[in-house]
């Protein structure tokens, strides 16, 4: 935290931040001291804030009081049902519950006007998605969505989406993800073309970022080709996204594609692992090599 005089002396920035998993104390921790630097800074939240509802109500509205504007894009994690959940809705009812949550404490989300960033480095359109993924970053020689997930269950690798995000009503979640890419192509080509936007979504909008996982595999649930023109078609004068735990900016097709992700405290506690803090998106920061 910044002290008052010399909050006074910024501008107002954007900032992004993702994967709290605040079910861990540390992480906790890390967002019960989470202040701004300027009263009027704002900040996007790229999802995986937790999977109990209390959680996520307690991170949020934590968080609306401190920053001028919260923006927020659900992860995989929001939209788990878990056994100790009082709460217990599944796919587009939670999903539908998380919105009327934000709402109800001033955050904006995928399905409200997108607000303008009018500080420096604006004006843009800050556009909070939810687009989930479609089994179409498939590992080499898998050509199949059955191929694919076949593969992944002989190494081991299975994301637990599988288990606790239903699709529910739709049959699978593919099926959830074109319906969601439909509707927000829709919003997006609506859009004042003389504005830049940063997108921003848990799941990578391009497979680049997945190119470094560790485990291949896992690529199967972080994302959808259908979104791989959006950078430029949109416009994006940034990409803020998250679930991979990997924080860094990588440059595709000349868009700054920005992972603002915490992380597990297993991994950010270790050697060589970027600490948690939040990541600044405009006024867009000298290029640093991260």
């Amino acid at each position: 935290m910044v002290t008052t005089s010399a909050a006074s002396r910024r501008a107002p920035r954007l900032f992004g931040i993702s994967d709290l998993h605040i079910a861990y104390a540390e992480n906790r921790k890390f967002v019960d001291e989470l202040w701004p630097e300027h009263e009027g800074d704002w900040l996007i939240v790229a999802g995986d804030i937790g999977e109990m509802m209390s959680d996520i109500e307690w991170a949020l509205r934590t968080l609306t009081e401190r920053f001028d504007t919260v923006i927020w894009s659900p992860g995989n994690h929001e939209l788990w049902t878990p056994r100790d959940d009082p709460n217990q809705l599944r796919g587009e009812a939670r999903y539908r519950h998380l919105v009327e949550l934000c709402r109800s404490l001033g955050v904006h989300t995928p399905e409200d006007p997108f607000p303008v960033w009018r500080g420096e480095g604006g004006p843009a359109v800050v556009a909070p998605l939810f687009l989930l993924y479609d089994y179409t970053f498939r590992p080499a020689g898998k050509h199949t969505k059955k191929d694919a997930l076949a593969y992944a269950y002989e190494t081991g690798v299975v994301c637990t989406d599988e288990v606790l995000l239903h699709p529910d009503p739709y049959a699978t979640r593919e099926d959830w993800c074109r319906a969601r890419v439909a509707f927000t192509e829709e919003r997006l080509d609506a859009l004042d073309p003389e504005l830049p936007t940063v997108l921003i979504n848990h799941w990578p909008v391009v497979r680049e970022p997945t190119r470094i996982l560790h485990y291949p595999e896992f690529a199967l649930w972080c994302g959808t080709e259908a979104t791989a023109d959006w950078p430029v078609r949109y416009r994006a004068a940034a990409v803020v996204y998250g679930h991979l735990h990997i924080p860094r900016t990588i440059w595709h097709e000349g868009v700054p594609h920005v992972e603002v992700s915490v992380g597990y405290p297993r991994e950010w506690q270790r050697e060589r692992h970027p600490s948690p803090r939040l990541r600044q998106i405009l006024p867009a920061p000298r290029p640093t090599g991260a």
